[in-house]
């Protein structure tokens, strides 16, 4: 193989899967699956971390909580990022600072430091789900991307479902830390498969950034995640901080509409918008990965808190979801070859 990185797919021009190709393939999904994953493999681990931090209920589940509004905030920047500094750039800063983000959560010697780790791993593994995804698409014809895609949603739905697993697991035989330090060789061999075999992409420096929108769009996600992670300790709208948090996000999010279609240029397009089917398929997905994967956060607490489970059982009785999800994923890439995916 020369030392050339893959290039992207020109419309029309015949398409020949390269070793190259399938290797990039593989590293972008590493990156991806390791983002994924550790969405929820430390799920199972906060009953260890509590104990290890002397840390009280509530204080442990900013372990999760810190991890998912950062992502959540940082997530709408990659388009931004990927136009001023290049998808190669990015892609291998994100998965190499996730990666040692990930290396301190396991070091961190107290519930503050595992909690500013995880805030830093969430920023950075913001970017590698929407990368890896359009990188896909870039470097295969228009023709094989229902496959491709479907092959590719294989990790990032089962990745967080075999979290839990994969968690007490570790988290049994080995200790909670290595719930983190597991990540070590899925970002290394995705560092350096994006380093070498990753094309860069144009640049534009002078692409214009609506900062005004990015805070106001961030407020809005972390005063929401906020209040729908304290309001079942704190009894929801009875509580003054509860109330503080909603009207902030409700208008923080008004603010963040106003601001979207009256700015120049606003920090996410207003003709995406437009388009139907890109409102459909947002809406789709929202409630398809709030089904599919906001169980797999509450399931593994449910086990160990209130049913009594020990952390190794808890995985075992999650494993089968994930075997489930895994077998009816491989068999729809199958079947959208010969079905409308639409259908």
């Amino acid at each position: 193989m020369s030392n050339e990185p893959v290039p992207s797919h020109a419309p029309g021009a015949p398409f020949e899967l390269t070793p190259k190709t399938v290797l990039l393939t593989i590293a972008l999904m590493l990156g991806m699956i390791m983002q994924s994953l550790d969405a929820t493999i430390a799920n199972v681990a906060l009953p260890h971390i509590q104990g290890s931090m002397s840390a009280a209920q509530d204080q442990v589940t900013w372990v999760l909580t810190s991890y998912v509004v950062m992502a959540g905030i940082c997530t709408p920047l990659t388009g931004f990022l990927v136009m001023r500094y290049g998808r190669r750039r990015l892609f291998f800063l994100s998965v190499t600072c996730f990666t040692l983000a990930s290396m301190l959560c396991g070091a961190a010697q107290s519930l503050e430091q595992i909690v500013l780790f995880r805030m830093l791993q969430g920023a950075a593994g913001a970017f590698l789900m929407p990368l890896s995804q359009a990188v896909v698409m870039d470097i295969y014809p228009k023709e094989k991307h229902t496959v491709v895609l479907s092959a590719w949603s294989m990790g990032i739905l089962v990745a967080p479902i075999l979290g839990p697993t994969i968690g007490s697991y570790l988290t049994e035989t080995l200790s909670w830390r290595w719930a983190f330090y597991i990540n070590f060789p899925f970002g290394l061999l995705s560092a350096v498969g994006a380093a070498l075999l990753l094309s860069e992409s144009k640049r534009d420096p002078h692409t214009k950034f609506d900062l005004l929108g990015f805070v106001l769009l961030g407020t809005a996600i972390a005063a929401l995640q906020l209040m729908l992670d304290r309001g079942t300790t704190l009894d929801w709208f009875s509580s003054s901080e509860i109330v503080t948090e909603a009207l902030l996000a409700a208008l923080a999010l008004y603010a963040f509409m106003a601001q979207m279609f009256t700015a120049a240029h606003p920090f996410l397009s207003r003709t995406a918008f437009k388009d139907t089917n890109y409102i459909i398929g947002l809406s789709i997905g929202f409630v398809f990965i709030l089904v599919a994967l906001g169980t797999s956060a509450i399931l593994p607490t449910m086990f160990q808190s209130l049913m009594g489970y020990p952390v190794i059982t808890t995985g075992l009785l999650l494993m089968p979801r994930g075997i489930g999800s895994f077998c009816t994923t491989a068999f729809v890439v199958r079947l959208m070859r010969h079905v409308d995916a639409r259908v």
